[in-house]
């Protein structure tokens, strides 16, 4: 798989050209920090109640908080193994960590509706459609400001959660942005997450603990530009090699989902989303 028939089924080099729908325009090459909203007194305010929270339910084990790097781009690249991962990285980081929730979350009405709203504004999550081709590239580009800004993203490079446990083979999508923005990667160990929270749970189990491992940065820089298939690969296997060294997990030697057959679909599939 690392020959040139897998450098074409990960090139996410997005343009115009490529995109299936005719009108989609190319992702802005320089997104405006300016467009992206800080967090605010929801987030903090959420934190100080869900941090305590979270403790007393799943009592993680936290390691590697001072690997973090305090300020500037950074990804964190985490193994998925559970819905609460998405809650267990940002919590426990000592510096706001954005991700990528579907927009449905932010849009309900009622009590329920602002519940939701305010619970995944506290935990650094930002809207976005999925779905729709135009909606991917919304994805990337809401990424790329992001990271432009000087923040910190999280991102899952095997595209959907792990029902086995095992590790499964890393997509080129985290490694493109990295590139492309030259951004640090932290890698990210979770485990126990998937027992403490199964796949289709209502609620979560006290009995088991997580642990989360934050890994030291890794700059990709050296490996070439973000449009080199090559790099994009070589960038990918150092970062899921440094995952698997910090969740030991056991390794599928394949991929969680058959790799997508255009751009857009390859964009879709790096995105954090829940397995129905």
């Amino acid at each position: 798989m690392h020959g040139p028939e897998c450098d074409r089924d990960y090139d996410l080099r997005v343009t115009q050209e490529q995109v299936s729908a005719p009108d989609a325009p190319e992702p802005s090459a320089s997104p405006s920090s300016d467009e992206v909203a800080g967090v605010g007194f929801t987030y903090y305010f959420g934190r100080a109640v869900l941090v305590p929270l979270t403790r007393l339910i799943y009592r993680p084990r936290i390691e590697g908080r001072g690997n973090i790097p305090r300020k500037g781009k950074v990804i964190f690249a985490s193994n998925h193994l559970s819905f609460i991962d998405s809650l267990i990285i940002p919590m426990f980081a000592p510096r706001p960590v954005y991700f990528l929730a579907k927009s449905s979350y932010f849009e309900g009405t009622g009590f329920r509706g602002w519940v939701s709203r305010h619970f995944f504004t506290a935990i650094g999550a930002t809207p976005v459609e999925r779905g729709a081709g135009q909606a991917a590239l919304d994805a990337l580009d809401q990424q790329r400001r992001i990271l432009a800004s000087g923040r910190a993203i999280a991102l899952y490079p095997e595209g959907t959660r792990s029902l086995d446990g095992r590790l499964y083979k890393g997509r080129t999508g985290v490694a493109f942005l990295a590139l492309e923005e030259g951004a640090q990667v932290v890698p990210v160990g979770l485990i126990g997450t998937n027992e403490a929270m199964p796949v289709g749970a209502k609620m979560p189990s006290r009995h088991p603990r997580v642990t989360v491992r934050y890994g030291a940065p890794i700059d990709l820089s050296h490996l070439g530009p973000a449009s080199s298939g090559k790099a994009r690969r070589l960038a990918t296997d150092e970062i899921m090699a440094a995952i698997h060294e910090l969740s030991g997990q056991e390794l599928a030697n394949t991929y969680n989902e058959v790799p997508a057959s255009n751009p857009v679909e390859r964009l879709k599939q790096v995105l954090p989303h829940e397995r129905r």
